[in-house]
C-alpha cells in the first residue's frame, strides 16, 4: 500500500521540465555522491529555456567547468572533461538563474548493482552481522534507488517511501546507513562486499547505485525498443506496449471496477464466514491437543482443521513489476546517463523456467544498456545462479544448469562481459543463500580482470577450454590464465556448511566429485575424475567408448574443483546435444 501511495502520489506532481523557475537536478547529484574518474562526466537537469548554466567540479586552479544553455524544453546537459580521481572531498556547484552546490563529493568508480531478490538481499540478513561493526569508510558511498513501476521512460528517480527517508539519497557508508539504505534488511549485502574489496584494492572512493527488486524478470529491465527488436519476445513486447499505451485505463480499471468488487466480496465473505473465523483458533488448538496425543499413541493424527480462505485479491496490473520494460522505465532509465564504471547483475531465478531463452534475454539486456547509457563496451559482470534445490540421483538436465549455460553464453559472446561462478556459496533448501560476502569478494576479483586489466588466472576459476577422448576416458582442458596456480580439489567456503548445518570438513578432500560422462547413447552416469597435471581426466567403467563430459551439470551439484588461489571451476559440458525446455 505505501508503493502504491507513493506511485499515486507521483503522478499528482507536476511534471519536472515545465517547472523552469530555477535550475534543478535529478536526486542522482546530491551531497556526498561519486563522480567516476577518468571519464567525461554529464551533469543534467533543467531550467528556464534559454538559460545559461555552469557546471564547476572542484575549485582553484584544479577546477574543471562545463557550460550548456537550457533547450525550449528546459533541458539541459553538460560534460565535465575527465576528471582525476579525489579522495579529497570537492563541491559541485551548478550555476544558473539560481545556484545549487553539492558538498563532501568524491571522484572515483561508480558501479551499478542491479537485478532480484538475490541483489536486493540486504546486510542486516546475512549470517555475519559483526561484517556491520568494522563498515564506517567515507570512501565508500551508498545510493539505492526506490523501486518504481513505470509505463513510460522517467528522468527522475522516484521519491523515497516515508518508512525509507535514505533512499534516493547519496550515503557515506556506516553501519547505519548500511542498516537503512534499502527495504529488505538494508543495503545489498553483495553490493555493499563488492564495494568493499574494490576500495581495498583501488584504493580510491566506490560509489555503489544499488537498483533491485525481488521476484522480477529481466523483461521488465529491458527497454521496450530493445524487446519490440527480439522475434523471440514479441509477447512481452505487445505486453508493454499494452502497459504504456492502456496504462490509464489500466489504472482506472483496477481502482473503479476489480478494487471496489474485490472489497465488496472481502466484506460479504468475512460476515459469512465470522463464526468460522472466530472458532479457528480454538478448533487449531484442540487439534493440535489430538495430534499429539495420537503421535504418542503412534497413531496417525486427526484431519488438520481447513483454514477459512478469504477471495483472492485483484492483481493491480498498473503497478505490477513483472509489466515488460517497467522497470527499465522507473528505475534505470532514470540513471542514464551517469558516468559509471560498470553493471553488477545478479539475476535469473525467475526466468529459470525459459532457460534457453535467457542466451538472447541477457546479451539484449547489456547491448540495450550499453547503447543508452552511450559509454561503449563497459564491464558488465553477471553472477551465475548458485547452487540450489536438492541433488539428484543420477545425472540429468536441470534448468538451472542451463541457465548458468546461458549466462556464460553472454561472457563468451560479448566484450567486457564476466560471469562470476557462485556454484558452492547457494543453500540448497534456501532461494536466498546468506553467504554474499564470497559473492562479492569474487565479483570484485573478476572486475580486477574485466574492468581494470590484471591477469585472469589468481581472481577466477578454471575455465573449461577443449576435451580430447584417450581411449576409454576424455582430457579435460581449460583456459591457461584461468589455471592460477593450477587446480586443485578443495571444500566449499565455510558458509556453505553452515547452511547445510554441517562443520566443515577438517581436511580437504581426496576424490573430485561433480563429473558425469556419456558414450554414443548420451546417457550420462556419474564418472571417475583425476587431476593430471593442468587436466583433468575423466572415465567410468560403464562407457567404455566416451563422447561428452559434463561437470556440476545439476541445479545443486555436489563439486569441487578449484584453481589453488580458492575459486571453483565454472560448470561446464562439452556436449552439444539439444537441451529441453524454452
Amino acid at each position: 500500500m505505501i508503493f502504491l501511495f507513493r506511485l499515486l502520489l507521483l503522478a499528482l506532481l507536476p511534471p519536472l521540465a515545465p517547472a523552469f523557475a530555477e535550475v534543478r537536478m535529478p536526486a542522482l547529484f546530491g551531497d556526498h555522491m561519486v563522480l567516476q574518474r577518468g571519464a567525461d562526466v554529464p551533469v543534467w537537469g533543467t531550467a528556464e529555456p534559454g538559460e545559461a548554466v555552469t557546471v564547476t567540479a572542484g575549485a582553484g586552479p584544479a577546477a574543471v567547468t562545463a557550460r550548456a544553455t537550457a533547450g525550449p524544453d528546459g533541458k539541459w546537459i553538460a560534460t565535465l572533461d575527465r576528471l582525476p580521481a579525489s579522495e579529497q572531498p570537492i563541491d559541485l556547484v551548478v550555476a544558473g538563474g539560481n545556484t545549487l552546490a553539492f558538498h563532501d563529493v568524491l571522484v572515483g568508480d561508480v558501479w551499478v548493482c542491479s537485478g532480484q531478490s538475490n541483489m536486493e538481499f540486504g546486510i542486516t540478513m546475512t549470517p555475519v552481522p559483526a561484517d556491520l561493526a568494522p563498515a564506517a569508510d567515507p570512501g565508500l558511498r551508498l545510493f539505492s534507488v526506490p523501486k518504481r513501476v513505470s509505463p513510460q521512460v522517467e528522468r527522475e528517480i522516484g521519491p523515497a517511501p516515508p518508512n525509507f527517508p535514505l533512499l534516493a539519497t547519496w550515503q557515506v557508508c556506516t553501519p547505519e546507513t548500511l542498516g537503512k539504505t534499502g527495504e529488505w534488511g538494508g543495503f545489498s549485502a553483495i553490493g555493499y562486499y563488492f564495494g568493499r574489496e574494490l576500495r581495498a584494492f583501488t584504493r580510491q572512493p566506490v560509489g555503489i547505485i544499488g537498483t533491485y527488486w525481488g521476484g522480477t524478470r529481466i523483461q521488465a529491465w529491458t527497454s521496450l525498443e530493445m524487446l519490440q527488436s527480439l522475434p523471440e519476445k514479441a509477447g512481452a513486447a505487445k505486453a508493454g506496449a499494452n502497459f504504456r499505451d492502456n496504462y490509464a485505463q489500466i489504472k482506472e480499471a483496477y481502482e473503479t471496477v476489480a478494487l471496489p468488487e474485490y472489497k465488496a466480496a472481502l466484506e460479504k465473505w468475512t460476515q459469512e464466514n465470522k463464526a468460522a473465523l472466530d472458532a479457528y483458533p480454538e478448533t487449531m488448538r484442540q487439534w493440535q491437543a489430538a495430534a499429539k496425543e495420537a503421535s504418542a499413541k503412534g497413531e496417525p493424527a486427526p484431519p488438520r482443521p481447513i483454514e477459512p480462505k478469504p477471495p483472492k485479491p485483484p492483481r493491480d496490473m498498473a503497478h505490477d513489476n513483472s509489466n515488460s520494460s517497467a522497470l527499465f522505465n522507473g528505475m534505470i532509465a532514470p540513471l542514464i546517463p551517469c558516468a559509471i564504471k560498470g553493471v553488477l547483475w545478479y539475476q535469473g531465478e525467475s526466468n529459470s523456467d525459459e532457460p534457453l531463452l535467457y542466451r538472447v534475454e541477457l546479451p539484449a539486456l547489456i547491448r540495450d544498456w550499453r547503447a543508452r547509457w552511450g559509454g561503449g563496451d563497459f564491464p558488465f559482470l553477471v553472477v551465475q545462479l548458485p547452487n540450489f534445490d536438492a541433488r539428484p540421483a543420477q545425472p540429468a538436465d536441470a534448468n538451472w544448469a542451463v541457465m548458468r549455460e546461458s549466462q556464460a553464453h553472454a561472457a563468451a559472446i560479448l566484450p567486457s562481459v564476466g560471469c562470476v561462478v557462485t556454484i558452492d556459496v547457494g543453500d540448497a533448501r534456501n532461494l536466498h543463500p546468506g553467504d554474499k560476502a564470497d559473492v562479492g569478494r569474487r565479483a570484485a576479483g573478476l572486475a580486477r580482470h574485466v574492468a581494470y586489466g590484471e591477469p585472469e588466472g589468481p581472481y577466477t576459476g578454471p575455465v573449461y577450454r577443449n576435451a580430447n577422448v584417450e581411449g576409454s576416458a576424455i582430457r579435460i582442458g581449460f583456459d591457461k590464465a584461468s589455471l592460477g596456480a593450477g587446480l586443485a580439489l578443495a571444500n566449499p567456503p565455510a558458509p556453505f556448511y553452515a547452511a547445510q548445518r554441517q562443520a566443515p570438513p577438517a581436511v580437504p578432500p581426496t576424490v573430485l566429485k561433480g563429473f558425469s560422462i556419456a558414450g554414443d547413447d548420451n546417457r550420462f552416469v556419474e564418472a571417475s575424475a583425476r587431476i593430471d597435471g593442468d587436466t583433468v581426466v575423466v572415465s567410468s567403467d560403464g562407457v567404455p567408448v566416451p563422447v561428452a563430459v559434463r561437470y556440476a551439470w545439476a541445479n545443486s551439484p555436489e563439486c569441487n574443483l578449484y584453481n589453488k588461489e580458492g575459486y571453483p571451476a565454472a560448470p561446464f559440458r562439452t556436449d552439444a546435444l539439444p537441451l529441453p525446455g524454452k
